[in-house]
């Protein structure tokens, strides 16, 4: 199979980058749990062009696994493959938190009406108009964009990652 067009012309091949696919991606890194062992990761992925927007770890006595959410997925992974760090990826779902007194109940509230589990849950760095955003892992992405989009919570992109902002 050729990726020629009618034309002749060379077309690249379609990819995710730049569409508005309503997932971000997750990376869970494995380190042995030793002293610098965290800090040579991030001097591997945290540069100009990857920005860390959220960061869990999760230890044990002989290792870690560090959850990572970055602005630009491609440019990490390529950075974690290059270095040699194991890891896995997932889908995530990242929404804006809503201005109200209870944002976190508002965005629990709308999932466990669809009855839709959250296994874990990280703050981002991102801050739109004074808007903060949290990044949800759920048993099933589809529905739970679909809910929180009718529940009125706006679902981010990667693309809204990439664009400058005031990150704090």
């Amino acid at each position: 199979m050729d990726n020629h067009g009618d034309d002749g012309d060379f077309a690249a091949p379609e990819t995710l980058e730049g569409q508005n696919w309503p997932c971000l991606r997750q990376f869970c890194v494995f380190l042995e749990n030793r002293v610098g062992r965290l800090n040579q990761l991030m001097r591997h992925i945290e540069t100009m062009d990857v920005r860390v927007l959220g960061l869990t770890i999760v230890d044990s006595v002989d290792f870690a696994n560090v959850r990572l959410i970055v602005n630009n997925t491609d440019r990490a992974r390529e950075k974690l493959e290059l270095s040699n760090f194991l890891f896995s990826e997932s889908d995530i779902i990242g929404v804006e938190l809503p201005d109200d007194e209870m944002p976190f109940a508002t965005v629990c509230t709308a999932l466990m009406k669809a009855e839709i589990n959250i296994h874990h849950t990280q703050v981002l760095r991102y801050n739109r108009a004074g808007k903060s955003a949290a990044a949800l892992y759920v048993d099933d992405v589809d529905r739970a964009v679909k809910t929180l989009e009718e529940a009125g919570l706006k679902v981010l992109t990667e693309g809204d990652l990439l664009a400058d902002d005031e990150f704090f």
